[in-house]
């Protein structure tokens, strides 16, 4: 098509929307579902899709309550449908009888999601409609069905094949980086001169999983430190006037900061190709690393230790203490109580280290009395630390940690 002809064309198309968009905003919200649903063109779906978006931007939390709603009880399936086409598939097996099956047990509400999906944006309005979505579901559980069919559309587009990392230093676009201080989750980013810090000398790494349709959000980010050696505390690791070194001149890459950032992909793992993909790249870049650890909060075990007979003698006794805590505190599933712990032995981790005092700020001593640990991640051994925890829950620890946590016995805290 000619030039002229392209520009006839998109007047014409805009035309067409501005009188589509006029037409439906008489309609209600339901009715603009149905209508999104039954649309055969994609110039008219795309019109009524962005009325949605912009019904929803301006709905109150009731109005997000009976939304919601909506697409639970009007676009559920039919499970009559279901069991006739599953009879119907099962008597005459075929490409006809399959297709009808599938369709009856996919809720509409996905249909929906992926036609709301066609328009510019909506990526991003969906994961954050999502987030509204999880917020309701604390007091509606009755909503979680809805939630189901989100995190299933979520996990295939933002899978690891959209995924794109990218490097994050000093000079990322601003807008980039007031997200990543905004979104640090794990040390606070004070000031622009705290995040220099992180970003600028030649003995830091930021890295960061985006997606194409979110292309100036990231999804989740990990903050990184070259040193010589294992560190012990985040706050020599984070001073103001430490010595930076040459990259070159690094033997362990520490991963300090793991961060997720959009609420509305809670569910949606994307930390273990992250730490996976850095380890790879940092490999290639600085072939002298060895030695590839985390320096990772402990973020359960003042609440575990105030559930047992055991938070009496923490403040002696807090270095042991956590390591008892990361080996022998289960979940009644027979996992680790621990969150962070969970994600990185599932990564296929060892616990290293442990280290008292290791962050003394306020946040520090609220959830872990300043403790703090060393996942390490052994590039020879993940596959087979993975085996063993995912198949027999074993939690892989060095003689150090073994020794730490076995010293915790009633004698030793005075019981």
């Amino acid at each position: 098509m000619s030039f002229f002809g392209e520009l006839i064309s998109t007047v014409f198309e805009r035309r067409y929307q501005k009188a589509l968009s006029e037409q439906v905003d008489a309609r209600s919200t339901e009715e603009l579902c149905r209508a999104l649903l039954s649309s055969q063109g994609e110039v008219s779906g795309g019109a009524i899709a962005r009325m949605l978006f912009e019904r929803y931007a301006q709905m109150t939390s009731a109005e997000k309550h009976a939304f919601f709603e909506h697409l639970k009880t009007e676009l559920e399936i039919d499970p009559e449908a279901v069991r006739r086409s599953l009879r119907a598939y099962q008597t005459t097996p075929n490409k006809q009888t399959y297709r009808a099956f599938a369709a009856a047990c996919e809720p509409r509400r996905q249909e929906l999601a992926r036609r709301l999906n066609q328009v510019p944006g909506a990526t991003g309005q969906l994961v954050a409609m999502r987030k509204d979505l999880l917020g309701m579901i604390q007091e509606r559980a009755d909503l979680q069905p809805v939630d189901v069919d989100f995190q299933h559309l979520f996990s295939s587009w933002f899978n690891r094949g959209f995924l794109v990392l990218r490097p994050i230093n000093w000079g990322t676009p601003a807008e980039i980086l007031e997200k990543i201080i905004a979104y640090e989750a794990v040390h606070a980013i004070d000031s622009w001169d705290d995040l220099r810090r992180r970003l600028k000398p030649s003995d830091r790494r930021c890295f960061g999983f985006f997606h194409p349709a979110m292309a100036d959000e990231p999804l989740i980010f990990v903050e990184v430190a070259l040193t010589r050696g294992v560190p012990s505390s985040i706050q020599g690791l984070l001073a103001d006037d430490r010595d930076a070194i040459d990259a070159q001149d690094a033997d362990t890459a520490v991963f300090y900061s793991i961060s997720n950032c959009q609420a509305g992909l809670a569910g949606i793992s994307f930390g273990n190709s992250l730490i996976k993909q850095v380890v790879s790249d940092l490999s290639k870049e600085l072939p002298g690393l060895e030695t590839f650890v985390t320096l990772s909060p402990i973020p359960g075990l003042n609440k575990w230790l105030e559930a047992t007979s055991l938070d009496a003698a923490k403040a002696e006794n807090t270095q042991a203490l956590a390591a008892h805590y990361l080996l022998e505190a289960k979940r009644a599933d027979g996992m680790p109580y621990d969150p962070v712990a969970r994600f990185h032995l599932g990564n296929g981790a060892m616990v290293h280290a442990v280290h008292a005092d290791a962050d003394v700020s306020e946040n520090g001593r609220r959830q872990s009395n300043g403790a703090m640990v060393n996942y390490l991640y052994d590039l020879a051994l993940i596959a087979q630390n993975h085996e063993k925890f995912a198949g027999e829950k074993t939690v892989v620890a060095s003689d150090a940690v073994k020794s730490l946590s076995a010293s915790v016995t009633p004698e030793s805290i005075g019981e």
